[in-house]
């Protein structure tokens, strides 16, 4: 791991297992508080070096930096694939943002200013003059998900850099390979030692301590709902970024282009075997279409080939592990048990789960409420546009909606009705590009991510005021 200034190997280890067939892929050490510790105090001290790092540095870093993934890609993507629970294509895809990412980042660093105030806007404030500029807030931690353990991981530590901060990154412990890789790439495109630092381990022992000390400025987390209030709770006065799931709604409004809604559904019900915020957790038919829509999602779903990720031909992967298979699988028989109808799907093989559809999910179930995490959608017959969006917002997630029509107005109301950070129009929830403002409502989260959001949610604003005396 990334440990002070340096490489450091430790004793006790814990193993990088293939969640598809539980090879062993490598060994990382496992921190302890002391290396928490050592950690906080040199991070502590790089906040001064990271924030004296001129512009053009921070910018020939991340350049440097997004040039060098570019050239690894297929390196970066079988890491991802290997560690993860992505196919291959969908890793290279991912290899391949994180280098946008860190461009995105690098200018955003030329961007970081401020403005001239104007203080003589109040009578008995003439004669002043002044400006605000944004300053690094300092450190940081940033805590990421193993789902897209390389891009998110460069949408936390992009920024920070940008912004002049010294970050402490604590990967998902099953998936820490794709952050050591970033962490070199940016060490060998000059990022000054110290600056970045990743601990592996767990953060069950780790977390509390990393969250909860107050030379920690900021926490950004990426994870789940009770992971987010707990550090919340130990985080005391300091700022807070947080992207906690959801469980997206789409609707298909009977003007929509089905050709055009039944791939972007497809897609975003399958993609890395549904462990994605973005998912496509719940899709709400009006009731003309419905028996189509139904049908063309049925056979799309069982035309997914289920694999070995490495392979060219696979469209998905496992789940991260057996145990989340198995609350999958908990989930779909709660449902079906209570009369719920599975329409394809719902069997499990150890950490693969089929493509799953299901109707007549009572509202109350948690295979509709929670977030599913997993392959799994549930259709709904809704009478017309109010309907869909009453259940659309019954939930207390709120991160995307979508919705496909073809009536401008409808998709303007639906901007304006769905209870979320983001309203996706003709396209499913699981679209995200790098730049745009990211995240929820509700307990999808606080604050915003997306690189020029995160720039800013990473510096504070500092005002001067200057009196000039009259000659």
């Amino acid at each position: 791991m990334l440990l002070g200034e340096n490489w450091v190997d430790r004793a006790p280890q814990m193993d990088v297992r293939d969640p598809q067939d539980g090879r062993l892929i490598d060994r990382v050490p496992k921190a302890t508080l002391l290396d928490v510790e050592l950690a906080l105090s040199v991070a502590w001290k790089a906040r001064r070096i990271a924030r004296a790092l001129p512009t053009h540095e921070r910018v020939q870093v991340l350049s440097l930096a997004a040039e060098l993934i570019g050239g690894r890609q297929e390196m970066f993507a079988r890491t991802i694939a290997s560690e993860g629970i992505k196919t291959i294509r969908e890793a290279r895809k991912e290899a391949a943002r994180c280098a946008a990412t860190l461009r995105l980042c690098a200018e955003e660093a030329r961007r970081l200013g401020g403005e001239i105030v104007n203080f003589d806007q109040r009578p008995g404030s003439e004669g002043r003059i002044g400006y605000w500029t944004r300053e690094p807030v300092g450190v940081i931690v940033a805590i990421t998900p193993f789902n897209d353990p390389l891009n998110l991981v460069a949408h936390k530590v992009g920024p920070a850099i940008a912004a002049g901060n010294a970050v402490i990154v604590k990967p998902h412990e099953q998936t820490p390979l794709s952050a050591l890789g970033l962490a070199e790439v940016l060490r060998e495109a000059g990022l000054p030692p110290g600056v970045l630092q990743v601990l592996t381990g767990d953060g069950t022992e780790i977390g509390p301590a990393l969250v909860s000390d107050p030379r920690v400025r900021m926490v950004s987390f990426t994870g789940g709902v009770g992971t987010g209030q707990q550090i919340a709770r130990l985080a005391g006065l300091k700022r807070l970024a947080m992207e906690l799931g959801s469980n997206c709604p789409t609707l298909v409004m009977d003007d929509a282009d089905l050709d055009l809604a039944v791939p972007s559904i497809l897609s975003g019900a399958y993609w890395a075997a549904g462990q994605n915020c973005l998912h496509v957790q719940r899709v709400l038919v009006q009731d003309a279409v419905y028996a189509e829509v139904r049908s063309r999602l049925v056979e799309g779903a069982r035309g997914y080939r289920v694999g070995d990720k490495l392979s060219e031909d696979t469209d998905m992967g496992p789940l991260v592990s057996e145990v989340s298979a198995r609350r999958v699988e908990t989930l779909v028989q709660e449902a079906v048990t209570a009369g719920a109808t599975l329409l394809t799907g719902g069997t499990r093989d150890g950490a693969f789960f089929a493509p799953t559809l299901v109707e007549n999910v009572a509202g109350d179930l948690r295979l509709y409420q929670e977030e599913v995490y997993g392959p799994v959608t549930v259709l709904e017959r809704v009478d017309d546009y109010d309907e869909a969006v009453r259940r659309a917002n019954s939930v207390s997630y709120g991160l995307q909606g979508a919705i496909f029509t073809g009536n401008v107005n409808l998709a303007f109301r639906a901007v304006r009705d769905l209870d979320c950070g983001a309203v996706i129009i003709n396209d499913s929830t699981d679209y995200r590009v790098d730049g745009m403002p990211f995240g929820g409502v509700k307990d999808s989260g606080l604050g915003r991510e997306g690189v020029q959001f995160t720039v800013r949610e990473m510096s504070e604003v500092k005002l001067a005021c200057f009196r000039v005396t009259p000659a």
